[in-house]
């Protein structure tokens, strides 16, 4: 019985999270920030990694910064580390996208070594994909910023299309 309060407890912080994506994407960004990091109060450095992990990701995409923007990747992929491997919740779907967005974040800040450097770890991630529509279009985004880099700058809009938006 408490097992399953603590799972609806949880399911109840991923919705409300996605609640907040959607105010996101309606183009609220400055209001989807402002709830966002309300969550991230309640939920705490140490909460639960999956929700960290979820919440950074796309707290990433709300940041006017760069700078910002890596910080909350970097806390993204740091809180996906932390899920134990066997965890039926692990995200091993989310590595390839993690450090694809970490590569885009060092791009931005014109670090382009380090954009390669999870460039390499994305690709190599991205094996683990299946081949639906999400691998997909992650392991096209991993292209096309291949290509980006290697016609050496940023372009314009980014590599998911107009500007901040990334696959979740």
């Amino acid at each position: 019985m408490a097992e399953r309060r603590e799972q609806t407890a949880l399911d109840e912080v991923l919705t409300r999270i996605g609640q907040v994506v959607m105010l996101h994407h309606a183009g609220d960004r400055e209001e989807a920030r402002s709830r966002f990091l309300d969550l991230w109060t309640e939920i705490g450095e140490d909460g639960d990694p999956l929700h960290r992990c979820t919440l950074a990701h796309y707290l990433a995409d709300t940041q006017d910064d760069p700078a910002d923007e890596l910080a909350w990747d970097l806390r993204a992929l740091t809180a996906a580390r932390e899920l134990p491997d066997g965890d039926p919740r692990g995200v091993p779907g989310f590595f390839p996208s993690l450090h694809l967005n970490l590569a885009a974040d060092y791009v931005k800040l014109g670090r382009t070594e380090a954009a390669r450097t999870q460039l390499d770890h994305a690709r190599t991630a991205a094996d683990a994909l299946a081949d639906d529509g999400y691998g997909e279009g992650v392991r096209a985004a991993i292209g096309r910023l291949e290509l980006r880099l290697e016609e050496g700058g940023p372009g314009s809009g980014g590599f998911w299309g107009p500007p901040r938006q990334r696959p979740s």
